[in-house]
């Protein structure tokens, strides 16, 4: 059965319930998140919350909250900092609270793909001087980076969802002085290892799938290869009968 944008929305709020819940890395919601935009029937859903609580079926359709209660109050931070030195987060962390991240004439590096994130956005509080902060998240997030640049630099490295779709939230507001702040994607990081995953059959046979386009479009072009050389060695053979 076909399925619905409503319940595509449902399944991706389902996979955000589930990374609070410490069942999810950033790097997977963010995966599962946009594989539930491009699955086209119920069962591809299925597939996505296969190993999570409750996934018997694909959920009802839910309505959206008409207002986000006010938090009761501001949570302390999380700090990261790097003072004439070198430092960096990676692996599985996990994040419950604000970020805060400081380099002073150093080197920080902040991977979040393998996070843990308990929070329904990432908010990072850095501070830059004289510094190098590197940002490392998975593509297809919303990365919205903003505050003060002083004879520095900020760049934002990352393929981001398309319009419309509900994407993980990575807020970063940072005072940059003669320093620079970049936020880059998979694509333009080191890989991460990563587990087999039997969640996503939808995805193995997608994989499959663009596997055998490239075996079959290979297996093509050798043959054209074979072709040419017998109609080269059948030239050969009329020009020299011996």
């Amino acid at each position: 059965m076909r399925a619905s944008d409503a319940e595509r929305e449902s399944v991706v709020e389902r996979l955000r319930e589930a990374s609070v819940e410490g069942r999810l890395t950033l790097a997977e919601l963010t995966e599962r998140s946009e594989a539930a935009y491009l699955a086209q029937t119920r069962a591809e859903l299925a597939q996505l919350t296969a190993d999570l609580p409750g996934a018997d079926s694909v959920p009802a359709p839910r309505p959206f909250p008409q207002a986000v209660p006010a938090p009761q109050a501001a949570r302390p931070r999380t700090w990261v900092v790097a003072v004439m030195g070198d430092a960096k987060r990676d692996g599985t962390w996990r994040i419950d609270q604000e970020i805060g991240a400081v380099c002073v004439m150093g080197d920080l590096t902040l991977d979040l793909r393998q996070a843990e994130v308990r929070t329904r956005e990432v908010d990072i509080a850095a501070t830059c001087v004289m510094g190098d902060l590197k940002i490392i998240v998975p593509d297809g997030v919303d990365v919205q980076l903003s505050g003060a640049t002083i004879m520095g630099d900020k760049k934002v490295k990352v393929l981001e969802a398309p319009l419309g779709q509900n994407a993980p939230v990575i807020r970063i507001k940072a005072f940059v002085l003669m320093g620079d702040v970049k936020v880059i994607g998979d694509s333009q990081a080191k890989p991460i290892k990563r587990s087999l995953r039997d969640w996503s059959e939808w995805a193995d046979r997608r994989r499959l799938r663009s596997r055998s386009r490239l075996d079959g479009d290979l297996g093509a072009i050798g043959d054209r290869i074979e072709r040419r050389i017998e109609r080269i060695e059948d030239r050969r053979r009329r020009r020299d009968p011996r």
